[in-house]
């Protein structure tokens, strides 16, 4: 007599054993994983959602002038938007990035001023010198292996004080540079488009997000800053050098700070050593905004620039509509919380 159990056997051939429950997906579910796939959407949309209320409610915002006033307003955030972009894809972030374009500005500017240097020498010195504060932050976060926030938030008071240490807190007028350095204020000279009056500093810009968006998108350089970014364990594992890749970003990043230096001296007009100093805070304020991820790795580099297009967007419609300055800030305030709320949604699909 075998003491085998007899196999269990359904009663009903047409009777279910096992079953799996299939959820549809609602429509939520569907705009949260078409937002997982395509992150720059979010800022694209709010985008256009803008243009359309301000445009209704301030009859003069469609005007070429207004428009073209407002490329003219983001050309230099939006370019240091662009250096803190790269940063922030490898999940790190540099609070230094406006006292580097100050202090290579003031940089250019005493060098061709008061040491006689011809200004293209002046220019390429100040982007070594970027691309050298760049290296040494990228050497504090690779070999110290410190904290990005805190390596920066150094950094940027040491890239500050030597700014006020070489300008000795003073201005070199506009006067002096048409005189003795017109070049530096080449980002700031106008042309018309279509009736647009832009500055050769909105170009500048666009041409920056253009060769990022092909280097992260069509090379394996690219490739490697997004996976550096999204799972840096597992880029080593692959074969990626992670320290080399960290090191590029952070020495590009500092030589992208360094021509928004050139092109902040065209938009002032002059070189001070207190311009743009609310710089660091715009520039990531685009890039959140812009739907990069804080945590790294996803993002497209193009929406920081639709992110400094956005706060540009709003500062120019409240001002019209007779806004106080005090509610643009409360306005942008918000914009920063909502945009790193729909992030952290839109990140619930991977987890």
């Amino acid at each position: 007599m075998s003491d085998t159990p007899d196999p269990v056997v359904a009663r009903n051939p047409s009777e279910t054993v096992a079953s799996f429950e299939h959820h549809s997906r609602g429509a939520l579910d569907r705009v949260q994983h078409f937002l997982h796939r395509f992150p720059t959407m979010v800022p694209v949309i709010v985008l256009l959602l803008s243009v359309a209320v301000f445009g209704l409610v301030s009859p003069n915002f469609f005007s070429a002038f207004n428009l073209s006033l407002i490329l003219q307003q983001v050309a230099v955030v939006g370019t240091l938007a662009a250096a803190q972009s790269l940063v922030i894809l490898t999940a790190g972030i540099d609070l230094s990035v406006g006292a580097v374009m100050v202090m290579v500005s003031v940089i250019m500017g005493k060098l061709s001023v008061d040491f006689g240097i011809p200004v293209p020498i002046a220019i390429l010195i100040g982007l070594a010198v970027g691309g050298a504060t760049g290296a040494l932050n990228g050497a504090l976060v690779t070999r110290l292996k410190l904290p990005p926030f805190i390596t920066t938030l150094g950094t940027w008071n040491i890239f500050l004080a030597l700014n006020y240490y070489l300008s000795n807190r003073e201005t070199i007028r506009s006067q002096t540079l048409d005189a003795e350095a017109p070049m530096l204020k080449f980002f700031g000279e106008r042309f018309s488009l279509g009736g647009a009056v832009l500055t050769y500093g909105v170009v500048l810009m666009i041409l920056v997000f253009a060769v990022l968006w092909y280097a992260l998108n069509h090379t394996a350089w690219g490739r490697r800053v997004y996976a550096v970014g999204d799972d840096p364990e597992a880029a080593a594992l692959a074969g990626i050098q992670t320290k080399r890749v960290l090191m590029s970003v952070y020495i590009v990043s500092g030589a992208i700070c360094a021509l928004a230096a050139w092109s902040s001296i065209g938009r002032v007009g002059s070189v001070s050593p207190t311009s743009f100093f609310e710089a660091n805070l715009e520039s990531i304020t685009a890039v959140v905004i812009g739907g990069i991820s804080l945590f790294g790795g996803r993002g497209s580099i193009l929406g920081p620039l639709i992110g400094a297009l956005i706060v540009g967007v709003f500062n120019s419609g409240l001002r019209l509509a007779g806004v106080d300055v005090l509610w643009q800030l409360f306005a942008t305030g918000w914009l920063i919380i909502v945009a790193v709320a729909i992030d952290q949604w839109i990140r619930k699909i991977s987890s």
